[in-house]
């Protein structure tokens, strides 16, 4: 019994001794881990600061941005209903060209049309957005009476250029305008109007 117990005894130590080894060696292994991590901070803490700097800036920046971008949008809302009250509100004007120029140039295309002004018309047909330089310059060919030539207004525009061509008496030409219009067009059966009551038979 005595020499069980005794073996029981030396089983027990032993085995505390080897779970004591066991933590001191994950312990060892947590300082290598830690020491690598602190190495690797020390030779990298420069980048990591620089990367985590520039995702600041750049949450912060865009934060920013967008703050600024809804501001522009309600200050040139703001212009606009000002400007609809008194056109004549210069202040007002330029707050809606410097908030929101696409705005501003839509804006500016309404007046001109309302007011057959020519000069603003030529100055949009020349804008950097496709659809208001379309609209002015089909306009402004419509007023000054000149061929005209738009996307927006592709059947619309023959039919006005075979308007002039007729009145130039330029028939046979005309007639080759018409013709050009496609059957899908909606100004289709506009043009065989035109060509069987205007020019038919000549």
């Amino acid at each position: 019994m005595g020499f069980l117990k005794l073996r029981r005894n030396k089983l027990s130590i032993t085995e505390t001794i080897n779970e004591a080894k066991k933590e001191l060696s994950n312990d060892e292994h947590m300082l290598a881990s830690a020491f690598k991590v602190e190495k690797l901070y020390k030779k990298h803490k420069f980048k990591l600061f620089a990367v985590l700097g520039a995702a600041v800036l750049y949450f912060g920046g865009t934060a920013i941005m967008n703050n600024i971008a809804e501001q522009k949008i309600v200050a040139g809302n703001e212009a606009l209903i000002t400007l609809q009250k008194d056109a004549k509100d210069t202040e007002a004007l330029e707050k809606l060209k410097s908030n929101n120029p696409a705005l501003f140039e839509l804006y500016s295309y309404q007046n001109a049309m309302k007011n057959s002004d020519t000069a603003a018309l030529k100055t949009l047909s020349a804008s950097k957005n496709d659809i208001i330089a379309d609209m002015s310059s089909y306009h402004l060919a419509v007023l000054e009476g000149k061929p005209a030539k738009s996307e927006l207004y592709t059947g619309v525009a023959q039919i006005d250029n075979a308007y002039l061509l007729i009145k130039d008496g330029k028939i046979s030409e005309a007639k080759e305008e018409l013709n050009t219009i496609a059957e899908d067009s909606p100004v289709y059966n506009i043009s065989k109007m035109i060509k069987h009551y205007t020019i038919k038979g000549k």
